[in-house]
């Protein structure tokens, strides 16, 4: 398959105006990008935008269909339609699930999963429209365990289930579909982690090897939507973590487990 030429297509990114977020438009902008940032925090959103001109900044909670409709329509109405939809926005928790409410796994299903769910819904037939992309970021928690985030994992895994359908379902109009499968990255989502009862935690983030850039991440999803790519693998730990779950996965889940329980120390 050719590359996808990227110069001046429409991008939407969601979570704009997080770390990532911010780093994925900016790295789409080199290619002159016509950019609609989506995101929930207004006075973020507003900082991002105000560094990339002549990109659209549209405040949407996510987990709202009507409001992604709307968004969306948005998009339609300034640039003309959506060529590439970047399923960003995410929340996690860090809390064992049995001291987890199981509202906090609700909210972090809404946001990470059906907020995903309802932009690409909306903005499904522009996409068909104009044969266009879509990516959506998971983590290596969408096919591994990670210890104290069940209800984030779920979450990453139910990703992987929808748009790996999706993609079988789209193959026939050109839609192509990009998952993309970070290790820990370092941006501020890990600082507004949801602890067990649902209030912003304090207890210390613990991780396995060295963190990506958001930048680094950045220019990974790039390539894979440019190149057609089915799934991006980023980061030294998310490639050796998937060899142990095909391989020995009773053996990954102990290294994980020791590496991580301090997750569940309290």
């Amino acid at each position: 398959m050719p590359k996808r030429d990227l110069a001046g297509a429409v991008v939407v990114v969601t979570g704009a105006a997080g770390g990532l977020g911010a780093a994925v438009a900016r790295r789409f902008a080199i290619d002159g990008a016509r950019l609609a940032l989506i995101d929930i925090d207004p006075t973020r959103l507003a900082a991002v935008a105000e560094g990339l001109p002549g990109s659209e900044a549209i405040v949407c909670d996510l987990t709202d269909p009507e409001a992604c409709e709307s968004a969306i329509a948005a998009v339609v109405d300034r640039f003309g339609g959506v060529d590439v939809l970047i399923n960003n926005a995410g929340m996690t928790h860090r809390s064992a699930f049995v001291d987890t409410d199981p509202a906090v796994i609700r909210k972090v299903m809404e946001v990470n999963y059906l907020g995903s769910v309802n932009i690409t819904k909306a903005a499904m037939p522009s996409l068909i429209e104009r044969t266009g992309a879509i990516a959506v970021v998971t983590s290596v928690a969408g096919f591994a365990p990670v210890l104290g985030r069940t209800g984030y994992a779920g979450s990453k895994h139910a990703l992987h289930g929808l748009f790996d359908t999706l993609r079988a379902e789209l193959r026939p109009v050109g839609v192509d579909v990009t998952i993309i499968s970070p290790t820990f990255v370092d941006t501020d989502m890990q600082q507004r982690a949801l602890g067990g009862d649902g209030d912003v935690t304090d207890h210390p983030q613990s991780r396995v090897g060295k963190q990506v850039t958001p930048d680094d991440v950045a220019e990974k999803i790039h390539r894979g939507v440019e190149r057609r790519k089915r799934w991006v693998i980023i980061g030294f730990i998310g490639h050796l973590t998937r060899v142990m779950t095909a391989a020995v996965p009773s053996l990954y889940e102990r290294m994980m487990a020791l590496s991580l329980r301090s997750e569940l120390d309290r």
